[in-house]
């Protein structure tokens, strides 16, 4: 008996070049939603792709081309509706000219999806969803990604007009290339790294702070790392749950804040400012001004 004929399929990796060569935009996140205007009747599912500040809405996971895309750039706001119904997640975009609802079947992946959304949109890790340390990382790593790339749209579009032009015509929005104090949703001295590479950055960087957030052991919550004592520094390491709506650190008796940043001034407070975040970049420009002052000074008559 013959076997169907079956139609070829293409390779996921030449799916994936052709949709960047058609849409020209770089990757964030990917997976199903399901979508409709406001005023329409029925959810629709589509794979859908974040590139750069665009969704791109395709009837399969594998049609190399989409059927519909939006523009998220000029976002206003994302708002969710029915939170926690049904261990899904459902939230409106509002843009200037339309509104869209998004639904996804999983609470925290509708989360996640509205995370990627706001970063992008906003140029910031939105400060007011509770996501999960390995969420927030690949959140700042497309973060830095999407302020480079237009960085480099701005430059190349601008490179004939004059300085004065230029600085008329960059968008209030993005940050300039030596502007290091944009907002985000995690405090300064939280970094992606192990408890060992915590305490060795700690241990090599004395003046730069003693105090580092970074993810907890499993992925899903956090931990501080503190270095005690001036003459005989001691290794400490607490952790932090994070909860709906809060985050506890684990103490003989616990204590409950609305915020990571919260957490930080709380052990900063507690210590009389004996510790002290670790701010690596900080640091450094600090220490670069103070050597050339001394150089400065070591030059004069």
């Amino acid at each position: 008996m013959e076997q169907p004929v079956q139609t070829p399929q293409p390779a996921p990796r030449r799916i994936s070049q052709e949709r960047q060569r058609i849409t020209g935009l770089p990757l964030y996140f990917q997976g199903y939603l399901s979508v409709r205007h406001v005023k329409s009747q029925e959810f629709r599912a589509y794979w859908t792709e974040l590139r750069g500040t665009v969704l791109f809405f395709y009837d399969d996971k594998k049609a190399p081309t989409y059927s519909q895309k939006l523009d998220i750039s000029a976002l206003t706001s994302a708002t969710n509706i029915y939170p926690n119904e049904n261990d899904s997640s459902q939230f409106i975009l509002t843009l200037s000219n339309e509104e869209l609802e998004v639904k996804a079947d999983n609470y925290e992946y509708g989360k996640e999806w509205k995370g990627f959304i706001l970063t992008v949109a906003k140029l910031s890790v939105p400060p007011d969803e509770l996501l999960l340390p390995e969420q927030l990382t690949r959140m700042h790593e497309v973060l830095e990604k999407e302020k480079k790339r237009r960085i480099t749209l701005d430059d190349h579009s601008n490179a004939s007009l004059n300085k004065e032009s230029l600085h008329k015509s960059l968008p209030e929005s993005l940050p300039s290339k030596n502007n290091s104090s944009t907002a985000t949703a995690m405090p300064a001295c939280f970094y992606a790294v192990s408890r060992k590479e915590a305490i060795e950055m700690l241990e090599k960087n004395p003046s730069c702070g003693n105090l580092i957030l970074r993810p907890g052991s499993d992925s899903k919550n956090y931990a501080i790392t503190v270095r005690h004592g001036p003459n005989v520094p001691c290794i400490k390491h607490y952790r932090v749950m994070s909860k709906e709506t809060s985050y506890i650190i684990e103490l003989e008796r616990k204590v409950s804040l609305a915020s990571l940043q919260d957490v930080i001034n709380y052990f900063v407070t507690q210590t009389q400012g004996n510790l002290k975040p670790f701010v690596m970049r900080a640091c450094h420009n600090a220490l670069r001004t103070a050597h050339s002052s001394e150089s400065k000074t070591q030059r004069s008559p």
